[in-house]
């Protein structure tokens, strides 16, 4: 286990390398490139010097990529063309935020997902296992932004029942922030619900038709002991699923939090994008892509961790020493 751990962990430092080389190019594929959002076109000729001179403008594109590339493994991440703040500083809040929006659309997708996918199963082939395969389809198909816009004219719009934009304020006590968080959180994790529904419904279908369910069965084991073991069976693919799925919503939420006016890392990097805020641009997309590569070295090990075939096969290895 330990050696599978190892080996995830040096599997990241290449691919962090890659992130880095392709966050840092980001920079020159914008229009006009880096200089552009700096350097306003009647700018004196001597003062564009000065300013490519203080950003490192005037060095070769490999020489920059070091400089910058030695900054950020020292937690700087540049200067804020918009607010003159650390992109550190406008980014870590920000991702605070799209925790607090990943997490529970999360809670609720796997919650829905797990039941709704583990209840088709048992009931295959009948009416309830079709309308859910119904539900979950068109739960992934329905678009995120749209359904958000519903929700508000629904909630907020025609009810007035819960707000619609904004995260409330912290002194303004509890359900205020929770009442915010309802509408988003409804709406991010349709998606991920339909998703996990549809492979739980799949594992624990196949694993229903397994020898040893049957045999389990035989034995007269009680059907609350049998579930226990077809759930342990399929937990490795559903982490899986959820893992990818929390990661997407790290980096992929920039619609829904617009649409919600979310403070989150989709929120800024939205308004950085409009307002060619090319560090804190290049700062949001680096922390978002390492989140997703080490959310995917984390669902790895828990895999391994929960896997049964791997925990017989650990055994099987110690007996035979």
């Amino acid at each position: 286990m330990l050696l599978f751990v190892l080996k995830r962990l040096l599997y990241v430092l290449p691919i962090a390398f890659g992130v880095s080389v392709i966050c840092f190019t980001l920079v020159y594929l914008a229009p006009g490139g880096p200089e552009s959002a700096l350097i306003p076109d009647n700018t004196p000729p001597a003062v564009a010097a000065q300013i490519r001179e203080a950003y490192g403008f005037d060095k070769p594109p490999p020489v920059q990529y070091l400089l910058w590339l030695r900054r950020v493994l020292t937690g700087d991440f540049g200067t804020s063309i918009t607010t003159r703040r650390t992109v550190i500083s406008e980014v870590m809040p920000a991702m605070l935020n799209t925790f607090k929006l990943a997490g529970g659309a999360v809670l609720l997708a796997c919650i829905a997902g797990i039941a709704l996918g583990t209840l088709g199963a048992y009931r295959n082939g009948r009416l309830s296992d079709r309308s859910i395969g119904a539900v979950a389809i068109a739960g992934i198909s329905v678009p995120q932004y749209w359904l958000g816009m519903v929700l508000v004219v629904l909630f907020s719009v025609n009810l007035g029942i819960l707000p619609a934009t904004g995260m409330g304020e912290t002194r303004s006590g509890i359900w205020d922030q929770a009442s915010h968080l309802i509408l988003p959180t409804l709406t991010l994790a349709v998606v991920p619900a339909g998703l996990i529904a549809r492979s739980v419904r799949s594992t624990v279908g196949e694993i229903l038709n397994q020898e040893f369910v049957q045999t389990l069965h035989a034995n007269g084991l009680p059907p609350l002991r049998v579930f226990h073991h077809v759930i342990k069976n399929a937990a490795p693919p559903a982490l899986a699923v959820i893992g990818l799925e929390f990661a997407r919503l790290l980096g992929g939420s920039i619609l829904v939090e617009t649409v919600f006016s979310w403070p989150g890392t989709g929120f800024l990097l939205n308004s950085a994008i409009f307002m060619r805020d090319l560090p804190v641009v290049q700062g949001t997309v680096l922390v978002l892509a390492m989140f997703f590569v080490l959310t995917n070295v984390l669902v790895d090990i828990l895999q391994m961790a929960f896997d049964p075939r791997f925990k017989r096969a650990r055994a099987a290895t110690g007996a035979a020493r």
